[in-house]
């Protein structure tokens, strides 16, 4: 027999940050007629938040020269991998990446990106950041079907992104995933955490309280999602420096040298 058609979803793109597995179906109009979605950008413009990523590879180097070898980054909502991909390349010989994400099917995308570019130097897990050691239940996209499956929020509420497809959040329509607190890793050092975990940001901060703490890496949060002010008070609360960069905060701890030398805002 025949076997049934497949639509190609997962296609490889040659882009500014390296040959990489996309989805194809990754873009979502918005009302206002502004296209999002991870997949749409590299398809589009053969990148995606180049000057995020400009950033985020001078905190990492800068992290280098203060701290010197072995930095360790951290990437909680990795999505594909765009972030992971040039944080790994750029600190080849000289520092590592862990990288998380949530949804399954990105996940497989993030690996083999991460194969594909030969990034030995990082690590992909299919976890959720979240607050404390675990599990939850998350919602399934539809690959398949266009959306802007970054946009996709773990936790149902009454103001969720729609993303370009309609997303049922009931037990017979989600998934049983693990939980991670990033304390629950004990790293000896952390030099630079991003999160981007659509509206979930306080509770992996709040997870990583003691790691920032005693290590006291920079930060790049979004702040789309979660209540700004609740989010810049907790940041300054736990010692942060806090300053604006598009949709996130980028936090530098007070006592670090790199408060003076970085102001992402400027960019």
């Amino acid at each position: 027999m025949k076997p049934a058609a497949r639509k190609a979803a997962f296609v490889l793109a040659a882009t500014d940050h390296g040959t990489l597995i996309v989805n194809r179906f990754d873009y979502h109009h918005r009302d206002d007629g502004v296209p999002i979605g991870v997949g749409f950008h590299l398809l589009e413009s053969a990148a995606c938040e180049p000057g995020q990523v400009g950033v985020e590879v001078a905190m990492l180097e800068l992290a280098r020269k203060l701290r010197g070898d072995g930095v360790v980054a951290v990437d909680c909502g990795a999505n594909i991998g765009v972030h992971t991909v040039e944080w790994a390349r750029a600190m080849t010989g000289w520092g590592e990446v862990l990288a998380f994400e949530a949804q399954e099917r990105l996940y497989y995308a993030l690996a083999g990106n991460l194969a594909i570019n030969n990034c030995f130097n990082a690590r992909a897990f299919h976890l959720a950041v979240a607050a404390r050691n675990g599990a939850m239940r998350v919602p399934q996209a539809d690959y398949q079907r266009p959306g802007s499956f970054g946009s996709l929020e773990m936790r149902p509420g009454a103001n969720n992104e729609y993303i370009g497809q309609a997303i049922d959040y009931s037990d017979a329509a989600t998934a049983e995933i693990a939980t991670l607190s990033l304390d629950s890793l004990q790293l000896p050092r952390l030099d630079v955490l991003k999160i981007d975990v659509e509206a979930m940001e306080l509770e992996v901060l709040e997870g990583a309280s003691l790691t920032l703490a005693r290590t006291r890496p920079m930060l790049v949060v979004e702040c789309l999602k979660t209540d700004k002010d609740r989010l810049q008070t907790w940041l300054e609360a736990a010692g942060y420096q806090v300053y604006g960069m598009g949709a996130n905060f980028v936090g530098v701890h007070r006592s670090d040298p790199a408060r003076d030398l970085i102001r992402p805002g400027k960019e």
